[in-house]
């Protein structure tokens, strides 16, 4: 009977991890350019609601990272902006385009005490290449550390636009 349980236990875990290499999908399209979306958590809510009615609130910073995923192409940035809840744009990160080696990254930082972006911030970042490459991972790393209280967390990017 154990064996049986066994034999039960690994044909369902092989059916399994073969489902899940099945759910992974195709690799995504290659890309000549695109538009991406990445959300700012600079400042977060937690606990109950103080007297005045009003949440209490973390502020943290964030990193956004941009990585070429190509191992061969180049691409290039054109433009980091950095919008708050409203939609407005509080600064572009870039007075000219940047340019990311195959496999190259870099990243765009939103200081703890910058409150301006609120609890709806976001990125847009505008990126192009000569010819069609694996789409860049753009994800914001957000933290706070303070004695021994800490959070982290990421949020990636999502693709709005794709340039042709």
């Amino acid at each position: 009977m154990k064996a049986r349980q066994t034999l039960a236990a690994v044909l369902t875990f092989g059916w399994w991890m073969g489902s899940v290499y099945a759910w992974s999908g195709d690799l995504p399209p290659l890309s000549s350019g695109q538009t991406v979306y990445v959300p700012v958590y600079s400042q977060i809510y937690h606990g109950n609601m103080d007297r005045d009615g009003k949440p209490k609130e973390i502020l943290l910073s964030s990193m956004l990272s941009v990585r070429n995923t190509d191992p061969k192409h180049s691409m290039t940035i054109t433009s980091v902006k950095y919008y708050d809840t409203h939609g407005k744009v509080l600064r572009e990160y870039l007075s000219q385009p940047v340019t990311l080696a195959a496999m190259g990254s870099t990243d765009y930082f939103v200081e703890y005490k910058d409150r301006s972006g609120g609890t709806g911030a976001n990125f847009v970042v505008v990126w192009k290449s000569a010819k069609p490459v694996n789409p860049p991972i753009m994800e914001a790393v957000h933290a706070y550390f303070w004695g021994s209280s800490s959070q982290s967390f990421i949020s990636r990017g999502q693709a709005i636009h794709t340039h042709e």
